[in-house]
C-alpha cells in the first residue's frame, strides 16, 4: 500500500498495536477497539476513529498505522453491532451516546494526555459530528473527510430515491465490517443482480436477492422520502456546526456523493466563526482515498499537527484550496464561494444557449419521458467506479434528452460556486422529475458532465410550474474553443429511481405513465455565485 500511495511523508516512529480492547458503550455494550501508538517515550495526542466498516483494510493502514507513525495514538473502534462490537447497529441513533462513552473511557487510559482529535471519511465523518454535538473539552481538532451529516440527503433528492447509491450503502454497511472476502462477494453479487433490482416494480423489497437478505434500516430509508417524517428525527447533525469552536478541516471532491453536505458544513462553520479549512479535489467519493490519498493525508496531517501538536508549519497559506477542472490546476482562495460568477444563460430555439434574456415564456422544446425506457445515468457523484466526468455523447443522442449549447468561447469562462437551474416546465400528466446537467463540450464535440441536479415538478393543466433546482457546485474552466451545454431529461436511471409519471411514490409504484415535458423560454441556468436569475425562483 505504501508503494501505491506515493509521496507519503517518511514515518517518524515505529508503530505498536493493541487489538481487541472492549470499550463500554453508552449502555455497557462492548465496542471492540484497536489502539495504535508510536513506540517512543513521551506524550502524544490521540485520534478517535469510529467506523461501521470494520477495523481491517483499508482503515488499519490508512488511519491506524500511518497516523501512529507520525506521532499519534489512534483509537480505531467498531460502531455497535459491527466488527464484533456488541449491541445492534442502527444507522444513526446510537452514535452521539457511544462517542461520549468512548471519550469517558479514554480519560481513564494512562497514555491519554487530554488532547483529542478526530479524523475519517463518510460515516466515519458522521460520528465526528455526533461527538461535536456536545464536544468534550478534550476535543481540539477535527478532520471531516467526504463527510456525512444528513443521512436523508444521502438517500433522497427532492423526494426521489438515490437508488444506485442507496444499494451501494446497503451493501457496504451490511458486509464491509465482516471482512474483505465477504464484502467483495457481496459487491460482485450486487453488480450481477443490479439490473434486475432497479427494474423491479415496485422497488420495495426488490433488493433482497442482491444483498442476500432483508436489511431493516434499508427498507426504512427507502420508504421515507420526506425529510420532515418523524422517522428522520435526530438523524441530521447539521446543528453540530452551528456553535462549534473546534478547528475543523473539511475534505471532499467535485464528484463526491457528499460534496453538497461538505460545502454546507463549511458554510455553517464559517457563519459560526469557527476556524475552518476546505480542500476540494478532482475526486469521487472513493478516488479521494485512492489516487487522492497523498494530498488528503498530507492536508489532514498538517491540520492535526497544527492544532494538536502546536506545529503549524505544514498548513497551506489560505483557508480554501480547490482543484479547477478544465484547467487541471489547484487554486488557493480566501473563502468559498468566491464573490464572482459566470452569469446567467438562457435556452433559445434550435438548441442554442445564450446570455440574452428571453422576452416571454412561450413553449420552447419538449420531449417524452417513458419510465419503461428510462433515460440512463452517465457518470456523476456515484459510489461506484462509474462515477465522475464521463462522455455524454451517446446519452445526448436520445430523443428524451434536450440540449442547449452556447457558441465556441473566445476567452475562458471560469465557474466557481453554486450552479442552479430555474425551470419553467409544463407536463401532460401533472407529475414528473427533471434532471438538469451542466456539460463542457470541447473542440472535438465531446460533451463531459461538470455538475447536475434533479427535482420533481407538479403542474396543473397547460400552465408551467416554476422552480429552482440546485445543481451542486463546481470549480471548472470552460476553455477557449469549448462550448457550455445545458442538458435536460426526465431522469437518470439507475442513479435515481424511475419517476412513475404519477403522484405515487417511485418506491411503491407498479404502474408507470409516460409523460411529455415542455420547457418554456423563461427558464435559466445560473453559473457560479455571482449570477442572479430574474423572475420566480420558488415552486408555485
Amino acid at each position: 500500500m505504501r508503494a501505491t500511495w506515493r509521496r507519503l511523508p517518511a514515518k517518524l516512529y515505529e508503530a505498536g498495536w493493541e487489538p481487541g480492547l472492549p470499550v463500554p458503550g453508552a449502555d455497557g455494550s462492548p465496542l471492540v477497539t484497536d489502539h495504535y501508538f508510536p513506540r517512543a517515550e513521551g506524550d502524544f495526542p490521540t485520534l478517535l476513529v469510529r467506523s461501521p466498516y470494520g477495523r481491517g483494510l483499508p482503515w488499519s493502514p490508512m488511519y491506524g498505522l500511518l497516523f501512529a507513525e507520525q506521532g499519534f495514538h489512534v483509537v480505531l473502534q467498531s460502531c455497535r453491532g459491527t466488527g464484533g462490537s456488541g449491541g445492534a447497529f442502527d444507522l444513526w441513533r446510537n452514535e452521539v451516546a457511544d462517542a461520549r462513552a468512548t471519550v469517558a473511557w479514554l480519560r481513564e487510559q494512562p497514555w491519554f494526555d487530554g488532547t483529542l482529535g478526530t479524523v475519517g471519511p463518510s460515516y466515519l465523518a458522521y460520528v465526528q459530528w455526533a461527538l461535536a454535538a456536545e464536544p468534550p473539552p478534550e476535543l481540539k481538532a477535527m478532520v471531516v473527510q467526504l463527510g456525512l451529516h444528513d443521512p436523508h440527503a444521502l438517500f433522497h433528492a427532492d423526494g426521489v430515491l438515490r437508488l444506485e447509491n442507496t444499494l451501494s450503502v446497503g451493501a457496504g454497511l451490511t458486509y464491509q465490517h465482516r471482512g474483505v472476502p465477504r464484502f467483495m462477494r457481496a459487491t460482485l453479487r450486487l453488480q450481477r443482480r443490479l439490473r434486475g433490482v432497479v427494474a423491479a416494480r415496485p422497488l420495495r423489497g426488490a433488493y433482497v436477492p442482491a444483498l442476500g437478505g432483508e436489511v431493516p434500516w434499508l427498507d426504512d430509508v427507502m420508504t421515507h422520502p420526506d425529510p420532515d417524517d418523524a422517522y428522520w428525527h435526530g438523524a441530521s447533525l447539521a446543528a453540530s456546526a452551528e456553535q462549534l469552536d473546534v478547528p475543523t478541516a473539511l475534505v471532499t471532491g467535485w464528484h463526491d456523493a457528499l460534496l453538497d453536505q461538505t460545502l454546507e458544513q463549511y458554510a455553517r462553520l464559517r457563519r459560526s466563526g469557527c476556524d475552518a479549512a476546505l480542500l476540494v479535489g478532482p475526486w469521487t467519493h472513493t478516488s479521494a482515498l485512492q489516487r487522492g490519498w497523498a494530498e488528503v493525508f498530507a492536508d489532514s496531517l498538517a491540520w492535526l499537527r497544527a492544532h494538536l501538536s502546536g506545529d503549524p508549519s505544514g498548513l497551506r497559506p489560505t483557508r480554501v484550496r480547490v482543484h479547477v477542472s478544465g484547467e487541471d490546476a489547484w487554486r488557493d482562495l480566501d473563502d468559498w464561494p468566491p464573490p464572482t460568477g459566470a452569469g446567467v444563460w438562457f435556452p433559445a430555439p434550435h438548441g442554442h444557449l445564450t446570455q440574452q434574456a428571453p422576452t416571454g415564456s412561450a413553449p420552447l422544446a419538449s420531449f417524452r419521458y417513458d419510465p419503461d425506457d428510462p433515460t440512463p445515468s452517465v457518470g456523476g457523484p456515484l459510489l461506484s467506479p462509474a462515477a465522475g466526468p464521463r462522455d455524454n455523447g451517446v446519452l445526448e443522442t436520445r430523443d428524451d434528452v434536450l440540449t442547449f449549447t452556447g457558441p465556441p468561447l473566445t476567452e475562458p469562462v471560469d465557474v466557481l460556486g453554486q450552479v442552479s437551474a430555474r425551470l419553467s416546465v409544463s407536463t401532460d400528466t401533472g407529475h414528473a422529475a427533471v434532471f438538469t446537467r451542466l456539460c463542457d463540450v470541447d473542440a472535438q464535440g465531446r460533451s463531459v458532465n461538470v455538475c447536475d441536479g434533479l427535482g420533481q415538478v407538479r403542474t396543473e393543466g397547460q400552465q408551467p410550474s416554476h422552480r429552482t433546482v440546485p445543481m451542486s457546485s463546481t470549480a471548472h474552466r470552460f476553455d477557449v474553443g469549448h462550448r457550455i451545454r445545458w442538458q435536460l431529461s426526465g431522469g437518470a436511471h439507475p442513479r435515481f429511481a424511475r419517476h412513475p409519471g404519477t403522484a405515487e411514490s417511485p418506491v411503491d409504484a407498479a404502474d408507470f405513465v409516460p409523460v411529455r415535458l415542455t420547457l418554456h423560454a423563461d427558464s435559466a441556468l445560473t453559473l457560479g455565485a455571482g449570477g442572479e436569475v430574474p423572475g420566480p425562483t420558488e415552486r408555485e
